[in-house]
């Protein structure tokens, strides 16, 4: 049985109250996931500049 199946069947048993803390903390792990993957980006972007910004970086891809 996947973890998707066993979730679901999970979900089946859990009283209705109980099924928006489950959504509640479900979008939680979903928005940490993203802000974490934007937060990377953002970190390579400032790390790799001086990288960017050299003049043979330049010359090396003005020709693609």
């Amino acid at each position: 049985m996947t973890i998707k199946e066993q979730l679901l069947q999970e979900i089946e048993k859990v009283p209705e109250p109980l099924l928006q803390e489950v959504l509640d903390f479900l979008q939680f792990l979903q928005n940490k996931r993203q802000q974490e993957k934007l937060e990377i980006t953002l970190l390579s972007e400032f790390l790799l500049q001086k990288d960017w910004l050299k003049p043979e970086e330049e010359t090396a891809w003005q020709d693609l």
